[in-house]
């Protein structure tokens, strides 16, 4: 973008997007961020594209209330509002429509989902519950990743890059058209990351390729379909502290090599009726495995999904939203004796509906919206989660909105089937006598619950700035903890026996805090991002349980801090600079830590970019989060260079 049109742009032109930006998550209809009653948030590509990172998961450090903690090289903890882990299970993640949790343990596998960045149209963020439309595990926030329509990427896109943790990276997309009507892309990526720090090798290199499609068929402007797909395979190394049957009972720094792979295809159909009214059917079929040849421990799964929705006006002031679905997955996992599962195949089913209206009781000023979604699984059987959320815009500049919302996580395979062998507990009888510590699910765990209050309020607060405050507190039951399983065994003998802890709802809790974000352009050729969220955690856990609710509250930052300054230098530089702040995690002993992101990109015409990027500057290495699954390692300090060509 020249020095000239730079300038011809008004702030207005700049700050009006981040209130009027589209959004669909919140309601599962088109509305803007300013008429949303939700903390939400969006990323948008040319964030993603200054910002210079390479994953999902290091763009949404991006969003103001999101806790992104690198594990190692290949493994992340991501969480919204606290209960931060590796396997965090209260956080519902969707790429364009597609739900890519795992329901193993009802979370996401960050090794497996990626998207070419350069295709990204933008990544909604809603913190808080959103089960109301979505259903279970929207416990306490949304990620719904949304790429650019195929009409939108035509021609060609390639780049490449490297550097002193990104070995090599590349990508291409190539986009064209059948007509007037239809239009296609096809893009591949491919990557080699290199292992974390540690005080030995800790092998967690990352290596990964994936192909896709996308191909939107619009014979009018009222109807589109939409067919796509996705197929990958990488490799996640890692090391690991494990129990063994035979002496010496315990291995450390077991290599566990992992093979992650999959592939997906999706095909939507949406109609127009008019501007209040619109239906759309979605159907997709995933496939996920995960091998691990190393250790002999296997998982995959494979699941197919309906989802249906109609909106249009019930009367003059109502706007109904309707929908049903039907999801069924089946999984197999073959295990070993550090981690099995009873049964080893299981099949399971889930149907939904929903229903939401949004009641205008004053036009252009004030909302109530109610709604509700009805589930049935085959794990806690029947849930219900409603919400009531009110709206009330007292000008085009600035939105107040409260929301009161229920909540559910229904158990997972690992909460019901699984069976866990820790470390031996008890040393002091000869090696042939050892105990082992032994985790086992049930088929008892019922879901865990919310109740989640919450009240907003953003604002234009003049033509250059713009801010959003959402404040929380939310009160959680039925949540799952390990405690002693009774009888109490015997003895320990050989073989080597077992101390059972059995799975069971054995905590409840508080948690509460808030979230600011806020933008200002400084100048047409400056703008600034920022945010701050605060949150506390209070879990109350049975005196037997195993997890300690201390040990659950520390592994969430209570404070957390980011700025994004994106700088134009003239006609052809661009200078990124982003800071960030995370506060401890007393739970793990991981300190506190303050980086900084560099990018200065070169962009000598409108085809081709050329950057240099320094990500976690200000030290050397720094750990974000460890676990006993494996062996965590420190994230080091790097520098890569990326070159982009469009035509």
């Amino acid at each position: 973008m020249s020095a000239e049109s730079l300038e011809s742009l008004t702030a207005k032109d700049v700050v009006v997007p981040a209130m009027e930006a589209k959004v669909t998550t919140v309601q599962r209809s088109e509305s803007t961020v300013g008429q949303s009653p939700a903390a939400v948030y969006v990323i948008t590509g040319e964030m993603i594209r200054r910002s210079g990172v390479r994953s999902l998961p290091d763009a949404l450090r991006l969003a103001p209330g999101v806790n992104v903690a690198r594990a190692n090289s290949n493994r992340w903890a991501i969480s919204i509002r606290g209960f931060n882990n590796v396997y965090a299970n209260k956080l519902l993640v969707q790429i364009d429509g597609r739900t890519v949790y795992s329901p193993l343990f009802s979370g996401v596998r960050w090794d497996h989902q990626d998207v070419l960045l350069e295709d990204i149209e933008r990544i909604e963020v809603i913190r808080g519950p959103g089960a109301a439309v979505w259903g279970a595990s929207a416990v306490n926030g949304i990620i719904n990743i949304i790429t650019k329509k195929a009409r939108d990427t035509q021609g060609v896109f390639l780049e490449g890059g490297g550097g002193t943790e990104e070995r090599g990276f590349g990508g291409f997309r190539y986009g064209g058209a059948l007509g007037e009507a239809l239009h296609y892309r096809v893009y591949g990526l491919l990557f080699e990351r290199d292992r974390g720090l540690a005080a030995e090798n800790p092998g967690d290199n990352w290596r990964k390729r994936q192909l896709g499609f996308r191909m939107d068929w619009e014979p009018t402007e009222e109807r589109r379909l939409t067919f796509q797909g996705d197929f990958y395979q990488g490799h996640s190394g890692q090391r690991f502290d494990g129990a063994v049957p035979t002496p010496p009972f315990f291995q450390q720094g077991v290599h566990k090599d992992e093979e992650p792979s999959g592939s997906n295809l999706l095909l939507r159909w949406s109609r127009r009726l008019s501007d209040e009214s619109d239906w759309s059917v979605q159907l997709y079929y995933d496939l996920v495995g995960r091998s691990g040849p190393d250790v002999g421990f296997s998982h995959s799964y494979a699941t197919f999904d309906l989802d249906f929705q109609h909106r249009f006006p019930l009367a003059p002031c109502h706007s109904l939203t309707w929908g049903f679905g039907y999801r069924n997955t089946r999984d197999r996992i073959d295990g070993i004796f550090l981690v099995s599962v009873d049964p080893a195949v299981r099949s399971y089913g889930l149907i939904s509906y929903f229903v939401q209206d949004q009641v205008t009781l004053r036009p252009r000023r004030l909302f109530l919206t109610l709604g509700s979604k009805f589930e049935h699984n085959d794990f806690s059987g029947f849930e219900f989660q409603p919400t009531a959320r009110l709206l009330w815009t007292p000008s085009p500049r600035a939105t107040l909105w409260a929301s009161v919302s229920r909540a559910v996580r229904t158990p997972s395979r690992f909460d019901q089937d699984f069976r866990l062998v820790s470390a031996p507990v008890d040393m002091s009888f000869a090696p042939p006598r050892v105990t082992f510590m032994r985790f086992d699910g049930s088929r008892a765990v019922e879901s865990e619950q919310l109740l989640a209050y919450e009240i907003g309020a953003r604002a234009q607060s003049s033509d250059a700035f713009w801010w959003d405050l959402a404040v929380f507190f939310n009160r959680f039951e039925e949540l799952v903890a390990s405690v002693p399983a009774t009888p109490a065994p015997p003895p320990p003998a050989f073989p080597p026996a077992f101390w059972p802890m059995v799975a069971t709802n054995a905590m409840h809790g508080e948690t509460y805090g808030f979230e600011l974000a806020a933008t200002w352009q400084v100048h047409p050729q400056w703008k600034l991002h920022g945010g701050y969220s605060f949150l506390k955690m209070h879990l109350h856990a049975r005196p037997e349980a195993l997890a300690s609710a201390e040990a659950n509250e520390g592994k969430s930052p209570g404070n957390q801090a980011y700025l994004q300054s994106s700088w134009d230098l003239g006609d052809h530089w661009q200078l990124d600079l982003i800071g960030r702040y995370v506060d401890n995690l007393p739970a793990l002993a991981v300190p506190s830590y303050l980086v900084m992101d560099v990018r200065l990109a070169w962009l000598p015409s409108e085809s081709l970019e050329m950057a240099v990027v320094g990500r976690h500057l200000l030290d050397s290495a720094h750990p974000e989060f460890a676990t006993p699954a494996f062996h965590p390692s420190e994230v080091e300090a790097e520098v890569y260079g990326v070159i982009g060509w469009r035509h």
